[in-house]
């Protein structure tokens, strides 16, 4: 009898291992302004396919965290919103908190970024203001590519699909063409110079760049890879189509490094491309003050280089800002002025040391985790949100956290960046159960993930985050995004007893992503839904989703 009562439990368990559930989490991700009234039918036309087919919620990106900041007919659109989901008996969750997509709380205070140190940058007093002054302090040499042996410019270790032009140029007689970057065997195009820099200060990068019938569009643009293995210079433009010479413009912070890897070319989105590109006039030079934060936990330091002395600001000299703070490398630094009165003599030279933000790829700005007033804005715009929506569900928006753990604010505070990010989701959680003790709580799981974002030299993080898992409630449900790594990522969580939500992207042209998902969400226990993720505004495949996951 007990033997046939055991192998009884033993088919049922095989049975439902490898059932096909049916996952009460089931939704669609909408981002988007609320600006206009077009943007609100569009809206209800999603909510209408999404419960016609089966889905439970609309995960919604539509600058929450400024919510205070909208004009009174995007609240009232809002509203009308909140009545939508009500009408098609979907759950509303707004998606807040913004980290590594630091906009919302930016439109507050721009000085609220994360900030990198610039250490004893020179300053030179003249005529009442001290202005910087350049130590030539890097060595990249040849941008010009104007010196070279056959195809290969002097100065730049080998790298793939590049060759000196003597035809087509932006100045001078020679610049460097890229391509064959489309081919299996080397998709990108790239050529590397080693050089050396002074650590923790901003150096400007510049070049000028054509092209010619490049389809599709790829990335271009500069690596700085450091000894540690760290990209510095993390910026991508877009390049497509046919162009005739533009400059662009960027920069990073040498940080710790006295050396590093210059990899100037295509790199990803190379793969399958055709065209030419053409690159000319590489600079590299030293600027200082340059989108310079002003916070308390930015400090600006100015000292005399010969005495040692330290100045007083508004004593000594005037508040230092930077009037055109917009965190790309496309204008020059402040001076400094000199007050009278003042201890500054003419002709001092100056050590600055300050904190600024930049922006990493196109447009992606990280907010100070530390800053008491980071924290002040998202509570506020969580009231907000509590009274005008009380949504069940709230997401939490702490994904690509790229700089962390780098300004004083942060660093004062004596934690791991493991600790700090750790700490910050959990304070955000916090902020929304005390508002409704009941309400659930989802993150996006890159940055507590091993397999993904939570790992030691993570971009521009100092310090390792790994083991941010362990400094989060349980509470908080997992919403995971890595589809390569899907498996691995979704057993992370559930060993640890966090309940999954798999973000399913549809940005192809067929549902292989959701049914991988799927596939790895019935082998997990603990795995509660799956949803509907474009970056793209593409919801043509959105019927034929709701119906695979609805009627398993």
């Amino acid at each position: 009898m007990k033997k046939r009562v055991l192998i009884s439990l033993l088919i049922v368990g095989a049975a439902l291992w490898g059932q096909k559930k049916v996952y009460p989490e089931r939704w669609v991700y909408v981002s988007g302004e609320l600006g206009t009234d077009r943007a609100l039918e569009r809206f209800r036309d999603i909510a209408r396919t999404a419960s016609e087919h089966g889905l439970t919620a609309i995960m919604y990106s539509a600058g929450f965290d400024r919510l205070d900041l909208q004009p009174p007919e995007n609240i009232a659109r809002l509203k009308e919103v909140k009545a939508i989901c009500e009408r098609y008996h979907l759950d509303l969750v707004p998606s807040m908190f913004g980290t590594g997509y630091g906009g919302g709380i930016l439109s507050h205070d721009k000085n609220l970024a994360e900030g990198v140190l610039a250490k004893d940058a020179l300053f030179v007093v003249e005529g009442g203001q001290a202005r910087f002054s350049p130590e030539n302090s890097a060595s990249f040499i040849n941008g010009g590519f104007e010196e070279h042996q056959g195809d290969r410019p002097d100065g730049y270790l080998p790298g793939a699909n590049t060759a000196v032009d003597t035809t087509v140029f932006h100045s001078g007689k020679a610049s460097l063409r890229l391509e064959g970057f489309g081919s299996k065997s080397n998709d990108s195009a790239h050529i590397i110079q080693q050089i050396t820099v002074r650590p923790y200060r901003q150096y400007r990068l510049s070049l000028w760049v054509k092209t010619e019938d490049v389809k599709p569009s790829l990335l271009g643009g500069i690596h700085a890879q450091s000894d540690d293995g760290r990209n510095l210079h993390p910026w991508e433009p877009r390049l497509s189509g046919t162009s005739d010479w533009r400059q662009l413009v960027s920069g990073f912070n040498s940080s710790s490094a006295a050396k590093f890897k210059l990899d100037i070319g295509v790199f990803e989105g190379a793969k399958g491309a055709t065209g030419k590109v053409w690159i000319d006039d590489v600079k590299v030079e030293e600027v200082g003050l340059l989108n310079v934060l002003r916070r308390p936990g930015t400090p600006v330091t100015v000292r005399d280089e010969k005495t040692a002395a330290v100045y007083e600001e508004g004593k000594d000299y005037a508040a230092i800002a930077d009037p055109e703070l917009n965190f790309h490398w496309d204008h020059e630094g402040p001076a400094i002025r000199i007050l009278p009165g003042g201890k500054i003599p003419e002709g001092a030279r100056l050590r600055v040391s300050y904190y600024h933000g930049t922006t990493i790829y196109q447009d992606q700005v990280p907010v100070c985790l530390s800053e008491p007033k980071t924290q002040a804005i998202w509570d506020k715009q969580a009231r907000l949100i509590h009274d005008l929506l009380a949504p069940r569900k709230y997401m939490m928006a702490m994904d690509e956290l790229r700089m962390a753990n780098s300004c004083e604010a942060c660093k004062r505070r004596g934690l791991s960046t493991a600790e700090l990010v750790g700490n910050a989701t959990t304070r955000q959680f916090n902020a929304i159960r005390a508002l409704d003790r009941k309400a659930e709580v989802y993150v996006w799981s890159d940055m507590y993930d091993p397999n993904h974002n939570a790992r030691n030299r993570y971009y521009l993080a100092e310090g390792d985050i790994t083991g941010s898992w362990n400094y989060i409630p349980k509470e908080i449900k997992i919403v995971c995004w890595y589809y390569e790594r899907r498996q691995p990522s979704l057993a992370h969580f559930s060993k640890l007893g966090f309940q999954t939500l798999a973000g399913a992207y549809y940005d192809g042209a067929n549902l292989d992503n959701p049914k991988g998902w799927l596939e790895a969400l019935d082998q997990t226990p603990g795995a509660i839904g799956i949803m509907y993720t474009t970056w793209e505004n593409k919801y043509s495949l959105l019927p034929d989703f709701g119906d695979l996951v609805s009627k398993r």
